[in-house]
């Protein structure tokens, strides 16, 4: 579909992005300092861009490809859990730094998580990893905002939308982390991201990115200049705003919340599966608000595949 995040028809997507060791430590209450508390500790896969190229097979994309750098002794680990969620993987081994980590500390009372974060191998992407061939019969790029917070990681990330621009191949970003585009500075943010098709923003990043509280208004002032604006709300669904006004509104479906995990994530790829299908953007917003109440019944970041 063209237009503003369809990208063209009959192609595939590339994501460009992390690929995380998630630790998710499932506790209940306050942590209490200084002594024990008692959680349920699970090593899973994900990464923004894995999960959300994993969501976005998992929608029913046939052709799925991210392309991450990772630690060469759990390459292999990781190269296996992409192929049997359907996505086909374009790993980098680094010898000289582990895959990135993340602990996420998830208050099972609340299902509201905190990450500790150690980027490892994923702010060594560079240009050299990158090629344009790599967008041979890809209708659409995506980009993990994490990129953004590196030197090099994100001189990778703007080699990657020249590609595309010159290519005819339309590319979004997630922002990732409100607490990384403060120490980048938001204006730098804003400048550095000028002209991609489509944001997909969470409420918090939205107001963070424009001083404005209120969702609707935040992904309205963001449309005067990305395109296509997807807010994620939570159990309050999304909004879609295009040319300076919200024209959607999207319910998400009521559920019970064991993880937050993720959410995001599998809101963007079924998003982005969906308007590569042909959706519109309102339909694109529902498909990604049903991903997202899926992913928050499960324990980490991804759909649940097989044992192994």
């Amino acid at each position: 579909m063209s237009g503003a995040g369809g990208g063209r028809a009959g192609g595939g997507l590339l994501v460009v992005g992390d690929v995380v060791t998630d630790v998710v430590a499932r506790h209940r209450g306050p942590l209490a300092p200084a002594t024990d508390t008692a959680a349920d500790i699970r090593t899973v896969p994900g990464g923004a861009g894995a999960n959300a190229a994993c969501w976005a097979a998992h929608a029913g994309c046939p052709d799925v490809r991210l392309l991450a750098r990772v630690g060469q002794d759990s390459a292999a680990w990781h190269d296996l859990r992409l192929r049997r969620s359907g996505v086909r993987p374009l790993l980098i081994p680094d010898a000289d730094a582990p895959t990135a980590t993340v602990i996420a500390l998830v208050d099972t009372a609340t299902a509201e998580r905190t990450f500790l974060t150690d980027s490892g191998a994923v702010h060594r992407m560079n240009p050299a990893d990158w090629s344009p061939d790599l967008l041979d019969g890809i209708a659409h790029l995506h980009l993990s905002g994490y990129l953004l917070f590196a030197d090099r990681s994100r001189q990778l990330a703007l080699a990657a939308r020249e590609s595309a621009y010159q290519a005819g191949v339309t590319v979004s970003l997630d922002p990732a982390s409100t607490g990384f585009i403060g120490d980048l500075g938001v204006e730098r943010f804003l400048a550095t991201t000028e002209g991609m098709d489509v944001l997909l923003p969470n409420a918090d990043e939205a107001a963070f990115l424009t001083g404005l509280p209120e969702p609707a208004d935040a992904a309205a002032k963001l449309s005067r200049q990305f395109p296509l604006v997807a807010v994620t709300l939570g159990a309050a669904g999304a909004l879609v705003a295009t040319g300076g006004e919200v024209v959607a509104r999207v319910a998400a479906p009521e559920v019970v919340a064991l993880d937050s995990t993720g959410a995001g994530d599998a809101f963007t790829g079924a998003f982005l599966a969906a308007r590569l299908s042909g959706a519109s953007p309102a339909e694109a917003a529902a498909a990604g608000c049903r991903a997202g109440a899926l992913a928050v019944g499960l324990v980490g970041g991804r759909p649940e595949v097989g044992a192994g």
